[in-house]
């Protein structure tokens, strides 16, 4: 019985989502305007943090397309194994500060704790939420 409850909590909680976040689905008006966010030159690239650590990182550049001011994006970044199958999935800030309609800026996407099944390939971007000035 108490095994049974276990596997029912794990279920309903989740192990496998380790990001949960609170922030809201993206509205209408934000998955209408999602197109006029532009990534470019994204790539790549693993350091080394103080701890001896590899760090996985997203790198890129993202444009603001559109007539409107950005006050804060993030997306979410789907890592998965060789067989296609998801093994990590994370949100993450992409805009912290206001990005102006016409405005380009670089973005950098750390990860420390990307698992060792990963298939190293690009992660799934996908824009997650979208905030107005």
């Amino acid at each position: 019985m108490a095994r049974s409850w276990l596997g029912l909590a794990l279920l309903l909680f989740g192990c496998s989502h380790p990001s949960v976040t609170s922030e809201p689905p993206l509205t209408p008006e934000a998955k209408t305007y999602v197109r006029n966010l532009q990534l470019s030159e994204v790539g790549l690239k693993a350091t080394e943090n103080y701890a001896g650590q590899t760090v996985t990182e997203v790198v890129g550049k993202i444009a603001n397309n559109g007539n409107r001011t950005i006050q804060y994006a993030s997306v979410s970044c789907v890592f998965y194994d060789r067989y296609g199958q998801v093994i990590k999935r994370e949100r993450v800030p992409l805009i912290k500060t206001d990005l102006k309609p016409g405005e380009t800026r670089a973005f950098r996407l750390p990860f420390d704790d990307v698992p060792e099944s990963w298939n190293n390939q690009m992660p799934q971007l996908v824009i997650a939420a979208v905030r107005f000035a």
